[in-house]
Formats: structure tokens, C-alpha cells, sequence
């Protein structure tokens, strides 16, 4: 007999905030993921700055659920609305 599933409420801390990051570094070690989020500011072809904001650490288990539920949401978001195209990605996992 199969245990019914577990009631889930979604509750926001009084320090819960949204952000908007276009740049997302990953760093990696044996026990840890760390996504590092930041907003990319060019005032020059050769001038990038990357303000990051908000780090977080998440475990391997964790990573990799994050990756299955992103693949499945931006699968979902292309079949809907088409390819999204990537532009040429810059040394050091840092995503744009």
C-alpha cells in the first residue's frame, strides 16, 4: 500500500528576494556545487564587469535534479516558442 504524497507548501522567508542574473558561474568540488549569480555590465568591447550578487551552494544530488528539471522546462519553453540560440560561451562556466 503506497503511502499517500506528502502535502507541500511553499513558504517565503521574511528575507526571500527575486533577482535577475545574466551570468551564472559554476564551481565545482567534491562535495559541492556553487552557483555564483551576477549581472554582466559592458561599457566597452573591452571592458566586462560581472556583479555578483548571490552565491549558492547546492549538493551533487541537488545539481543534478536542477539539471533534469531545467532540461525539462527549457524543452517545454522551446516546443513552444523555438530553439533558444546560445552565443558563444567565454572561458570559466560563465554563462550570458
Amino acid at each position: 500500500m503506497q503511502q499517500p504524497a506528502p502535502k507541500i507548501q511553499l513558504v517565503n522567508t521574511p528575507d526571500y528576494r527575486e533577482n535577475y542574473a545574466n551570468s551564472v558561474q559554476v564551481r565545482v568540488n567534491l562535495w559541492d556545487f556553487l552557483l555564483l549569480f551576477g549581472r554582466v555590465n559592458q561599457t566597452s568591447p573591452e571592458n566586462v564587469a560581472i556583479h555578483n550578487f548571490q552565491a549558492i551552494y547546492v549538493s551533487p544530488q541537488q545539481a543534478k535534479a536542477l539539471l533534469n528539471v531545467l532540461q525539462q522546462n527549457v524543452t517545454q519553453y522551446e516546443s513552444a516558442f523555438g530553439e533558444i540560440r546560445l552565443e558563444p560561451q567565454s572561458p570559466g562556466g560563465i554563462v550570458q
